[in-house]
This record gives structure tokens, sequence and C-alpha cells, in this order.
């Protein structure tokens, strides 16, 4: 067998709604499911790739009707940290940069795959999960019935349709018998067509307890490629985090990640015309005008991913231990030694590599980059764009050269010609570095870096078949809003939102109450009253029922008029800043009502950034809800927070001593859950810079996708007080 191999690199690597995002406390209860001596509630999360898919992805988009023309063989990348890792030694265990990965993990669901996560069951010994496109479990996704997925907390299912809504529940077991089921959750891919990643753990994810963790940073991984890249392509990977190399060989050395993937040989002209033929982007355009007008090498060696985004037939055919032959279901293997300190969770701090980064520049190699040095013979597609200067080019390791699409006359980054790296990979400096791309071909501990539209990996993929898409409209908070128990004095509701941006923004802000009784809430505000007050505390609106105000007709015109008229409406353009909100009862009234605020413009240049609501929180239907909706068709970071011990140093005599804070999606599954903030995502929670200031309250970081959610502050142990329940998005 032939065997293809550059030598290293570096990468360190959810029935209530009103038109908010509200959800009926009373829907809100998990099932209630029982072992021998257990009860518990199962919480899921989201969700782990279909081994029996493999084939069928392996069958999709692979121009079945060509002829199998092209021999594969086998190409070896392995990735290494700064020079002084040559401390790790090989078959070493080395746990600490685990100690601070949170043991349950999220993740938004992509095209192609969601994740489940639910906590630990006392008792329990495993987990089995049955995923279904039916609400009744009248069908079963193929391998998805009673699985067995052993005593781990999550599991992403991979291999799927996108725009597709998938049912999924899980069962504990233990040696007495096996639990009931879940309720039924749901999960949605996304719409969105173009490259395809199907992921698949081997035991050594699966078993390891950061499983959650590390599925998690390969699928945010995945994630990226599947949102920049639009050939629509299936690539099939088997990802390992282990010490020893598929092949059961011990890593070399200081080598933090290695990755085995199939090699096609493609003849020059065939590659090149497949190459002008597959052009789609400005980049391609460009690059292809800088092609050469003579062959360079008899064939070109192409990964079989990156020969199947160009139309031809290179089929996966890679095992589990990365050998080749007909069959394989794999495009390659990617390896994480688990002997080298690697982080989970970003930011990495100074003694860790960043997992994800390492995960990105194995995936880039399966893909297609790197080099034809130093062993020299046929050329790789980006030795096409190797220069030393404008109009010259320079395919030898001596001297400099760098990658460019247009015929050396812009220098994107340099390439490394240091024989210890990658020659394949970017020139780096030493650490820590101002640019730590993802392919450098020397990485450092405490740096972290994605593949992006604009950066070298991001180009040197578009060139070479992977078509750039244009990115979708970030998300956006578009609506904010609270239910909570209104009483009298300093109990009422303030809710408070910030408007960011140049310009005016368009909102309308309601006060709801009796309308509620609709939704099932046997004691609402009968007759709410709404102020709105700017950063200095002066009132600069106010109603009390809305078809007394000035603009009703405008309000009518919104869609957004309430429902009964005793509710209250204002509706007015804003200049970014600081405003508040405060719902209170006519005649000193009291009973459960909502705060909402809507944008009405999400198009301008202002938005809404914040949502942030002090009120009461009893027990039963009296707690907390906060209720936002994400818009527009791109994810959007959001940090959640549950405030309440600190409020004392504010003047409030009563403010609620332990915090709990769920996040709900728009199926009503609990997507995350904290009581300290400090127990889970604490460094995530530290790098926004909006930690709570007392250990006691919660705080919650996600990237969501667009739809409503749901944040309900209660006490812990059935306490009451005043909190704040806060909504910041984040750059």
């Amino acid at each position: 067998m032939e065997t293809y191999q550059s030598k290293t690199s570096a990468s360190v690597k959810k029935k209530f709604v009103s038109q908010s995002g509200f959800f009926d406390l009373r829907v809100l209860v998990g099932s209630v499911i029982s072992l021998p001596s257990a009860f518990w509630v199962l919480v899921v999360i989201g969700t782990f790739p279909d081994t029996s898919l493999l084939a069928q992805a392996a069958g999709q988009n692979q121009n079945a009707g060509m002829p199998a023309v092209y021999k594969a063989r086998v190409g070896e990348h392995s990735t290494r940290g700064e020079p002084n890792l040559s401390s790790v030694e090989p078959g070493a265990t080395y746990s600490q940069s685990l100690e601070e990965v949170p043991s349950v993990a999220a993740m938004a669901p992509t095209r192609s795959s969601f994740m489940a996560t639910w906590e630990p069951v006392s008792g329990a010994t495993g987990y089995r999960v049955d995923i279904s496109t039916s609400s009744s479990f009248t069908s079963y996704v193929s391998g998805y019935q009673d699985l067995n997925v052993g005593n781990v907390t999550s599991r992403i299912i991979g291999g799927l349709s996108s725009g597709t809504t998938y049912y999924y529940r899980v069962r504990a077991y233990n040696a007495l018998g096996t639990g009931g089921d879940s309720n039924a959750m749901t999960a949605t891919t996304t719409t969105t067509s173009g490259l395809v990643i199907n992921p698949t753990f081997d035991s050594s994810i699966l078993n390891d307890p950061n499983s959650a963790a590390i599925q998690s940073a390969i699928n945010r991984a995945i994630a990226i490629y599947q949102s920049r890249f639009g050939d629509p392509i299936t690539v099939s990977i088997l990802f390992r985090y282990s010490n020893t190399e598929p092949n059961g060989h011990p890593f070399q050395s200081g080598v933090l990640s290695v990755s085995y993937f199939v090699v096609y040989s493609i003849a020059w002209d065939t590659y090149i015309n497949a190459l002008r033929t597959d052009a789609k982007t400005a980049n391609d355009t460009t690059a292809n005008a800088s092609l050469p007008p003579n062959a360079l090498s008899t064939n070109i060696s192409v990964s079989g991913a990156n020969g199947r985004a160009i139309g031809q037939d290179t089929p996966p055919a890679m095992f589990a231990n990365g050998t080749v032959g007909d069959a394989g279901p794999y495009d390659g293997v990617v390896s994480l030694n688990s002997s080298v300190p690697f982080q989970f969770t970003r930011p990495p701090n100074a003694s860790n590599y960043d997992a994800q980064r390492s995960i990105e520049h194995e995936m880039d190699e399966l893909l297609g980059l790197g080099s034809h040095l130093p062993g020299g013979g046929d050329l790789q597609p980006l030795d096409l764009f190797s220069w030393s200067a404008p109009g010259t080019r320079n395919l030898t390791s001596s001297g400099s050269r760098y990658f460019s699409i247009n015929s050396g006359n812009t220098n994107i980054v340099g390439f490394n010609q240091d024989p210890s790296g990658d020659l394949g990979d970017w020139l780096s400096a030493s650490c820590p570095q101002a640019n730590p791309y993802v392919q450098n071909a020397f990485g450092c501990m405490g740096q972290f870096s994605d593949v992006t539209a604009t950066s070298p990996e991001g180009v040197s993929l578009d060139i070479i078949g992977y078509d750039l898409v244009s990115p979708p409209p970030p998300g956006q908070l578009g609506n904010i809003s609270t239910r909570a128990f209104v009483e009298t004095g300093d109990n009422v509701v303030i809710g408070g939102f910030i408007i960011t941006g140049s310009g005016q923004k368009r909102v309308i802000v309601r006060a709801i109450g009796p309308s509620l009784v609709n939704h099932g809430i046997t004691n609402p505000l009968q007759n709410p009253t709404l102020e709105l007050h700017d950063h200095t505390g002066a009132v600069i609106a106010s109603n009390d029922n809305w078809m007394n105000a000035p603009n009703k007709q405008e309000i009518i015109n919104s869609g957004l008029a309430p429902s009964n008229n005793l509710e209250s409406a204002i509706l007015t353009s804003l200049n970014p800043g600081a405003y508040t909100a405060i719902v209170r009862g006519v005649n000193n009234g009291t009973g459960i009502a909502l705060v909402e605020s809507y944008d009405l413009n999400p198009a301008a240049a202002s938005k809404l950034g914040n949502m942030s609501t002090r009120a009461l929180v009893q027990t039963g239907d009296n707690v907390m809800i906060g209720g936002f909706i994400i818009t527009g068709s791109g994810q959007k970071n959001v940090i959640v927070r549950a405030i309440g011990p600190s409020l004392a140093q504010r003047g409030i005599t009563n403010p609620l001593l332990d915090p709990t804070l769920e996040l709900h999606n728009g199926n009503g599954a609990v997507i995350a859950f904290n009581d300290n903030w400090r127990d889970t995502q604490q460094a995530e929670i530290q790098a926004t810079g909006l930690a709570p200031t007392n250990d006691r309250e919660s705080a919650i970081v996600r990237t969501l996708a667009p739809g409503n959610y749901t944040a309900i502050v209660r006490g812990k142990n059935n306490t009451i007080g005043i909190a704040l329940v806060e909504v910041y998005g984040l750059n």
C-alpha cells in the first residue's frame, strides 16, 4: 500500500405562549421515571452519529455514475505543539486539562446532527435512546431503536437530513431493570444546504468521563465548516481520543493529534479541468487565473473528500484502524492525543492546548490542505498557489514561500519552511502569536482560533472546491419578556432593556394581565399599568388601557395590540440607551403579569441588546419566567443570569438568597441548568465580562439558534425573594 505522509504541524490547537418566548410553567415538568430505589427527572438538552448511516452517507453525492478510476491510498498528518512539548511521553496519561471541563455540554443543531444531554441518574448504570421522525415512535431512525449508549449523559445524533424534526426519548437502566420512557423531546436540524460532515465517535470518546465536552468541541468545529462551505458533499470522519494512533501505535513524542485520510491521484489535466469547471466564487475566479499553463507534475494528489468536492469519483475507503480498502466507511480518522493537556472549553488557560483548534487543523488536512513537500512527487492542490514573489512560483523547501491566489501579488500567509514542522502549514511566529491561525505549523498553549471566511484556511478550502457561502444574517434578540407576580411597593415588576448600536429603535412595550387567564393562569393581574423610564429615571411614557393610547391605530397595525382593553401598551422610538418598564396594578391590585418589549424594526442599526427584569420570586406558578426570542437566520451567543443575593448592595432588603436558573427551548426541553455559576462554565462566563458578583447566583452561556427560549428563576429549596432575570446578547 502506498503511503502519503506529511511530517507534522501544530494546531493547538421550551404551553404557554403569548407572542413572546414563554411557556406555561405547568407543562415544564419533566417526566418522572422510576427505577428500583431511585426516582429521577430526565432533562434532555438536545443529542450521536449513527454508524449504520455511514454506508448510506458514503453513497451520497459520490457521482455514482462515474467509473471508479482512482486507486486509494493512505495519507497521514500529525500535529505538534510548542517545541518544548517533547516532555510529553508516548502512552502517558495526562488529566490536568480535564479538571475544568464540565461533564455536561450543549450544542446547537447543525444541518446533519444534534445533541441529547441528560443529567446523571443516581443508581443508573446506563441509558437507552430512541430516535424517530414520528412523535408516536411508530418508526425509528436506523440504528436508534433502544440503542444502548452506555453510562454517559450525552449523545450526538449524526447522519441526519437537514430541515427535519426528530423526536427522541431516553430510559435509564441498572442491574434490576429499565426505567420508563421520558416524554418525547424534539430537535430540528437546520435547513441550509451544503457541506455535511458526519462524525462517528469511537469508544475512546464515548466511554470517557468528559465525553459530552469532547463531542461538543468536535461538533462546534463541524458547525463552523457546515456554515462556511456550500459544496453539497458528505464527508464521514471517525473521531478518537486516545493515547494511541488508529493502528494501535503510541503517539510520537510531542504529537498532539493525528489525521489519517484517503488519498487519490488524479491526472493533471483531469484535475485542472475539474477545478476550473467547479469555480463558483470570486476567489475561485481569481485563483484559477493564476493556474500554470503547463503540467508541473504528472498527477495531483487529492484527499477523497476534496476529489468529490470537484466532482470526481473518490469515495470513502478508510477503516477505523487507518487502512484503506473497498467498503471502508470513512474519509478519514482524526485522533486527539489523550496524553497531552487539551482543554475542550474556551478560552483555554495558559497551560492547555485548545482542542477545537487541533480538531479543525486535522479536518483541514482531511479535506485537502497540505503540500507535496518535503518528499516531493506529485503536487497537492495547495502547491498550485505557492509563490516566492509576484509571478514567481516556489515549490521547494528553500527560500521563502507564501500562499497567494493572484499570481503572487498578494501574500496571504507564509508557508512554513522549518523542516521540524509540516511544510504545508503556515509560517509560525514565537508564542504567543499575533495570528494564531488554525493551520500554523507550531501552535501555542492558551491560544485558539477558527476557520473563517477570510482566514487563510477559509480561502484555501474555497479555491480547492468547497465554495464559501455568504454568512446568514446574525441572530438577534427580537423580543424580551418576563412573567412574574406583581405586588405593591418594591415588589412590583420592573423590566429593563438596553438598546445598542446607532440610530433610533422602534419598539412596543406591553403589560399583559387579564388575558393570561386564557393560558391557565388563575390569578392574573386584572388591570395593569405601564410606565417607561429613561436612564435618568424620568418617565418618558405611560399607559393604563392601551385603547386610550394616542397612537392606538399604530399599535393595532403592529399586530401586537393586547387582546384585553385593560392591558397596557406603549409604542415609541427610542435612542440607544437603557430603559425601564414598571408594571403595577391599578389601585394596588396584585397578580401575575407579563412585561414585554418587541423590536419592530429588526433591520435597523440599533438592536435590543439586553433584558433585565426584577420581581418577587415566589413558588409554584409564581416563580419568575423570562422569555426571549432569537430572530434572523444565524445563531446568537447569549448569557442568561439569575441575580439575587448581590441585590442587597442596591438596597433590596429581601433578595432571593440562592437562585437557580433553567433555560428551556421552544419545545419545553431543559437545555441548561445552573445553581451556582462557578459550578459549570466558569471560564466561559468570566470571558463575557458579565460574571455574577456572588457565587450563589446563576449564569448560563449558550449559542442559540433562532427560536423561542424561556429562563425560569426559582429559589433553592422553595425560598422566596426579589431577583433579577437577565438576558444579554453577546457579540
